[in-house]
């Protein structure tokens, strides 16, 4: 660790660990001359899909591509509708921007994730697809929400960018609908920058792979217009030795935060996450809310965690339509969502990833209640 200012240890928000064996495989990859999408990315897909239960991996340059991508495959474009939340990454948004199709926004639960109330109080004669996202890791309720899409003949696009190994009622986040997985450098499993989508519909797979390789099934036999959504084998090499371990990955990260959930369970004005009942939070983030009972606000607590060394973040500060780009944007339809602009002045997220320790995890704890006077 690096001392900070003020001499205390740095306890980093993220930290990003590529052990021995992605450098054997980068090296393996490098020395066969074959860097471009082969069989690494293949072994990644295949692994992946043994992780999530679905019979269809195809990899793709980024989380954002995987969206689109997911998107694209499932007919989605101009003229419909699609039903996400409002607060989440932009690139959820932009995803739906991309193929043409307009976005319309539910509030969020407790959890953070979509509400699927506010979600069927958007559908309408145009909606085409519900696109629920995993937040912080946490699985969304899959169960609600298919059964919405079922009732109205919707398509199922789950944004599981940050839940890699979530579960909702012993089901994979993911093998619900199409899921779409980023591979970024700050997520759970990484190689820089990737992405996976997923799904057991195998006519979808295959218009996956043929728009991923600008539309050829065969070297310059075009079928339909594409892109260059490749994924590289070094990028694979990087990832497939973290999906042979997501297990304990995610126990790690689970251990993380309940030891976080023990420090701070008396902190008043502090609502800390909580484990779904029914299902497996994949803990890419650990994200407090800080109420106004906490006796001082979100960014003050911010400020007084950086003087005593711990990292934090805060995911998300504004809805993803309150953006001057969007305001204005024809395929924006900035619906009410006030549970959600409220997550947004209050939510604030501590180191939970695997390379803690119990000092750093003690450091975390202490200065938060420190920092609140508890």
């Amino acid at each position: 660790m690096n001392p900070g200012a003020t001499g205390t240890r740095t306890v980093p928000l993220t930290s990003v660990e590529v052990g021995e064996d992605a450098e054997r495989l980068v090296l393996e990859v490098m020395r066969s001359g074959m860097l471009a999408q082969g069989t690494m990315v293949a072994r990644l897909e295949d692994a992946f899909a043994q992780v999530i239960g679905v019979e269809h991996v195809v990899a793709v340059s980024n989380g954002t591509v995987a969206l689109t991508a997911a998107l694209r495959a499932a007919g989605i474009g101009p003229g419909d509708e699609v039903i996400t939340t409002a607060f989440s990454f932009n690139a959820t948004l932009n995803a739906i921007l991309e193929v043409g199709a307009v976005a319309r926004f539910a509030d969020i639960g407790p959890d953070c994730t979509i509400d699927p109330d506010s979600a069927a109080a958007l559908v309408n004669p145009r909606t085409a697809a519900l696109m629920p996202v995993h937040l912080y890791g946490a699985p969304a309720d899959m169960t609600a929400l298919t059964e919405l899409a079922r009732r109205h003949g919707l398509a199922v696009i789950e944004d599981a960018a940050q839940a890699h190994g979530a579960c909702h009622r012993g089901r994979a986040v993911g093998s619900f609908g199409v899921g779409a997985f980023s591979l970024y450098g700050t997520k759970n499993i990484t190689c820089g920058e990737g992405g996976l989508v997923t799904t057991d519909d195998a006519a979808l797979a295959d218009r996956l792979r043929l728009l991923r390789n600008q539309g050829m099934r065969r070297r310059y036999e075009y079928e339909a217009v594409g892109y260059n959504w490749r994924l590289t084998d070094l990028q694979a090499a990087v990832a497939v030795p973290q999906v042979d371990r997501i297990a304990t990955i995610l126990e790690r990260r689970t251990a993380h935060a309940r030891t976080l959930n023990r420090a701070l369970a008396d902190v008043p004005g502090l609502v800390l996450p909580t484990e779904p009942h029914d299902g497996v939070h994949a803990w890419h983030q650990y994200t407090v809310r800080v109420t106004a009972e906490a006796g001082v606000g979100r960014d003050e607590l911010g400020a007084r965690l950086t003087e005593a060394g711990v990292g934090h973040g805060v995911y998300y500060p504004r809805l993803m339509y309150d953006h001057e780009c969007y305001r204005q944007h024809p395929g924006v339809r900035p619906d009410p969502a006030p549970h959600a602009a409220a997550a947004c002045a209050q939510v604030l997220s501590l180191p939970v990833h695997p390379g803690l320790d119990e000092r750093d995890l003690d450091q975390v704890g202490m200065s938060v209640r420190r920092a609140l006077g508890a």
